[in-house]
């Protein structure tokens, strides 16, 4: 689909880097994947970052720790950077929970755009179900949304409602950000 931006809007935001966040089933791949393709840049999947210890621990049904996340956000930022120092835009998908994963993601690009996928439990729920070649059980959404913090003011981010459908969120992400 094309969302007719001017030349000079898409260059600008396809040099950016950006990180789609939210808790587990919010479409963070989907919405990452497409826009990456709308922007003609590279897409990150950040769960392919996870080492295979904390891939057992989710499929487990056990939520994983500051310092189990630790290596994985490490690798993470250093796709960001190297992403940064060729000037190169980017889209990752990471949930991002935490100020402090955001703000180590940030260090490696302090223009760093999140767009936070936010909906209610239960339609994140009825996603999840009717998911079935995922790692994450549903028995972890709520510790996911207890890990959660709210994006704050000082961070360049975008929040948007997952009820609407994903060529709408793109949209809203093209719009909003081309006019800051």
């Amino acid at each position: 689909m094309n969302y007719h931006l001017d030349q000079q809007a898409a260059a600008s935001l396809s040099s950016l880097r950006w990180v789609v966040m939210g808790v587990c089933g919010c479409g963070k791949s989907e919405i990452g994947q497409r826009l990456a393709n709308e922007l003609a840049i590279p897409f990150i999947e950040g769960d392919k970052y996870h080492p295979p210890a904390n891939i057992l621990k989710m499929q487990a049904a056990i939520p994983l720790t500051d310092i189990d996340r630790a290596d994985w956000l490490q690798q993470l930022k250093q796709q960001l950077a190297a992403a940064r120092a060729k000037g190169q835009g980017l889209v990752l998908s990471c949930s991002a929970l935490k100020r402090a994963y955001r703000d180590l993601l940030r260090e490696a690009d302090p223009a760093l755009v999140f767009v936070h996928l936010d909906g209610d439990r239960e339609l994140i729920t009825a996603r999840m179900r009717a998911r079935n070649d995922h790692f994450m059980p549903l028995s972890l959404l709520d510790s996911q949304l207890a890990d959660l913090q709210a994006l704050q003011a000082d961070e360049q981010s975008i929040r948007l409602n997952i009820q609407k459908e994903p060529a709408v969120l793109i949209q809203e992400i093209l719009n909003l950000s081309a006019t800051r």
